[in-house]
C-alpha cells in the first residue's frame, strides 16, 4: 500500500464530503498550548480541503458540544492527559463517533510510559533498563543495576515535561520530586548515549527516519518546540542496516501495544548501533515544527496530504 502523494486523497474527501467534522483542541492538560497549535493547523488543512469542519476546545461540556454541533467524525488534536490516555477515545465510543487514531487501550498503554516498558521487554523490543519509584527516598537496592547517567519521567506526560537527565547522585531526589508533581509514580531509565531519533507511522508503513539534534543537552520543552531549538536531520545518519532494523522495531513497538493509524515511536541509536524504544506517541503533534509532517514531506506528502491519510487510516 503506497503512502507516497495524493494517491487516495481524492476519495477521503469525498467520504468526507457529507460528515461533520470536530477538531478537538485544547483541553486542560500542562500540554495545552501545543495542543492548540496542532488543532489549529489541522483545522486550517480540513477548511482548505473544503470539509465542513469546526474547531473545539475541549472542556467539561464536551458531550454537549458533540452533540449540539451534530459532528459525525472527529479529528483528534489533544495532547497528554484526557486527549492520549484513552479517556477522550472511550468516551467518543460511548457516543459511536468515529475519530482519528488508536483506541482506548493502546493510547493509555502508550501514554503510561511504564505499562508500555513492561510490554516493550514481554514482546522482546529493546528498551533502556528502569526502574519505578513510587516515593521517596530512593534506596541503593532500588538503583541496582542502572548506570549513572538515567532519565526521570512522570509515568504520564509527554513534550519531555517534568523530565531530567540526572548525571549525579545528589541530582536524583529533586528529579524526581519534580516528576511527582505531575504523577504518582516515576519512571527512571538509564540513559542511552548516541543519536535521538524518531520513526513516523503512516497506516502500516514507516516514514523516513529523523535524526534529533538538540541545541542543548537534552531535548526538553524547549528544544522541541522553541523555534530554533533543535535541528531535524532527514535521513538520520544511520547505516542502512541499522536504519532498517531501527524501522522494523518501531514497527514492532506500534503493534505491540496495538496501535492503529499512525503514531510516532521515539528511540535512541546507541554507539553499537543498537535501537531502543523510549515511548509511542499515538497523537504526535502537527505544528509548523512538528517532526511528523516533515518525515511526511520528506516523501512528498503535503500537511493536507497527511491529514487526510490519517482520515483514511483510522476509518
Amino acid at each position: 500500500m503506497s503512502i507516497r502523494g495524493s494517491d487516495s486523497c481524492a476519495f477521503v474527501k469525498e467520504k468526507l464530503k457529507r460528515k461533520k467534522i470536530a477538531v478537538l483542541m485544547g483541553g486542560w492538560s500542562a500540554e495545552r498550548e501545543i495542543s492548540l497549535l496542532t488543532g489549529k493547523a489541522v483545522l486550517q488543512a480540513l477548511k482548505e480541503e473544503k470539509c465542513k469542519v469546526i474547531g473545539i476546545d475541549v472542556d467539561k461540556n464536551i458531550v454537549e458540544n458533540l452533540k449540539k454541533y451534530k459532528i459525525d467524525f472527529v479529528f483528534l488534536a489533544l495532547h497528554g492527559p484526557i486527549g492520549e490516555d484513552g479517556r477522550i477515545q472511550g468516551l467518543l465510543e460511548i457516543l459511536g463517533i468515529p475519530y482519528t487514531g488508536s483506541g482506548p487501550l493502546a493510547s493509555a498503554l502508550a501514554m503510561n510510559k511504564i505499562y508500555a516498558k513492561r510490554i516493550f521487554s514481554e514482546q522482546g523490543i529493546p528498551t533502556p533498563p528502569w526502574i519505578v519509584v513510587n516515593q521517596l527516598p530512593v534506596t541503593s537496592h532500588q538503583l541496582q543495576g542502572l548506570k549513572l547517567p538515567v532519565v526521570v519521567k512522570p509515568a504520564a506526560q509527554g513534550s519531555a515535561i517534568g523530565v531530567s537527565v540526572v548525571r549525579k547522585k545528589e541530582e536524583l531526589s529533586s528529579a524526581i520530586k519534580k516528576a511527582k508533581k505531575l504523577d504518582k509514580e516515576v519512571l527512571i531509565e538509564e540513559y542511552i548515549p548516541g543519536k535521538e531519533v524518531t520513526v513516523g507511522i503512516l497506516g502500516e508503513r514507516t516514514l523516513p527516519i529523523i535524526e534529533i539534534v538538540p541545541k542543548s543537552k537534552f531535548y526538553d520543552y524547549q528544544a522541541k518546540y522553541a523555534p530554533g531549538g533543535s535541528e531535524h536531520l532527514i535521513p538520520a545518519r544511520l547505516e542502512k542496516k541499522v536504519a532498517e532494523k531501527t524501522a522494523r522495531i518501531a514497527l514492532q513497538a506500534h503493534h505491540a501495544l496495538g496501535c492503529r493509524a499512525y503514531s510516532r515511536v521515539d528511540l535512541r541509536v546507541d554507539r553499537r548501533r543498537q535501537p531502543w524504544v523510549l515511548e509511542i506517541n499515538t497523537i504526535p503533534g502537527m505544528t509548523k515544527m512538528s517532526l511528523l509532517p516533515d518525515a511526511a514531506r520528506a516523501v512528498g506528502i503535503s500537511f493536507n496530504q497527511l491529514v487526510l491519510k490519517i482520515i483514511k487510516y483510522s476509518v
